[in-house]
């Protein structure tokens, strides 16, 4: 497929004797028919299971008196991004796996981008949140309800969408500043930001700046904020006498981490690579993992993991 056939609906101007495009076409996945329509397919099952177990334990939390906890209200909202999350690159994707379409205008890519970010970022700092919702409720048991009052926990996640608005409209409003040419190929199935900062023919400098200062930011900082809590929660933990107690903590800890681990560890192969031009196949594999089984894993580690979820669903199907 030709980045500049005209029978796709291209519009371009002449300028600066370059020209200038407002569509741009993905690569997608695959080339090949047959694992094109099985890749559709594979990612149907993901996306419908990541909606269904995310609506699954957000029904749980809420019609569950005994989840009405803010290690729960933190899970549920969890949910609710990851849904989002997932719905921004999910259904684009199979729409193009089966039409083989793969054009995206200009506009709607960068609306991708900022709702993208937004979704990710939230849920970067909303782990954080839970980070420290599981400090207190292990190190600080007497005082939870006190400190982790619903009034703060409704604080807390205001706070999180509020900023990350913030955060990704300012990455959108430099995005939309750029001119994009007639290298329009994204080496991607959605917009992500590293690729498409690739095809742009402007000077890119203060988007690759803001992703490295925000970047060290997010990945230093709210990292530090995730794991630092760990530290003293480990502790604690070896020194409860109840074996039971300890597996139980240790249990809603290690799901926590799994998620927080798998979620960091691709965006940062993706976003912090050198010279990631050079490995459009690791991209791809790396941008599938977090955009697409991320959201998808998320519930399964916590569901699965989880005795009073797994409790809640048995109360649930006993009532039925």
């Amino acid at each position: 497929m030709s980045a500049m056939e005209d029978g796709d609906g291209q519009h371009h101007i002449e300028m600066e004797n370059q020209s200038v495009v407002y569509m741009l076409v993905l690569t997608g996945l695959s080339d090949l028919l047959n694992l094109q329509l099985l890749l559709f397919l594979l990612f149907l099952v993901v996306y419908f299971m990541t909606l269904i177990i995310n609506l699954l334990i957000l029904l749980l939390i809420f019609t569950d008196s005994h989840l009405h906890t803010p290690m729960y209200f933190f899970l549920g909202t969890l949910a609710c991004l990851d849904m989002s999350y997932s719905s921004v690159t999910a259904p684009r994707m199979l729409f193009d796996l089966f039409t083989g379409r793969r054009i995206i205008s200009v506009p709607a890519c960068i609306t991708q981008v900022y709702f993208f970010i937004f979704f990710g970022v939230s849920e970067v700092f909303l782990l954080a949140v839970m980070s420290y919702d599981r400090y207190i409720a292990i190190c600080r048991p007497l005082h939870y309800m006190q400190i982790m009052s619903w009034n703060v926990c409704v604080q807390f996640v205001s706070g999180v969408l509020v900023s990350t608005s913030v955060y990704s409209l300012l990455h959108t409003l430099f995005l939309s500043k750029l001119t994009f040419c007639s290298s329009n190929v994204l080496q991607s199935f959605f917009c992500d930001l590293p690729q498409l900062l690739q095809v742009s023919c402007s000077d890119t400098f203060i988007n690759v700046l803001l992703i490295f200062l925000f970047g060290i930011l997010l990945g230093i900082g709210i990292l530090g904020v995730t794991f630092y809590p760990y530290i003293t929660i480990i502790i604690t933990v070896l020194k409860i006498p109840s074996k039971n107690m300890r597996a139980k903590a240790f249990s809603t800890c290690s799901s926590h981490l799994t998620v927080v681990s798998i979620f960091y560890s691709t965006a940062f192969f993706n976003y912090f690579r050198p010279n990631a031009k050079y490995h459009f196949t690791e991209d791809k594999v790396a941008s599938v993992f977090y955009a697409i089984l991320t959201p998808f894993l998320n519930p399964l580690i916590y569901s699965l993991r989880n005795q009073e979820l797994k409790t809640s669903l048995k109360r649930t199907l006993h009532s039925l």
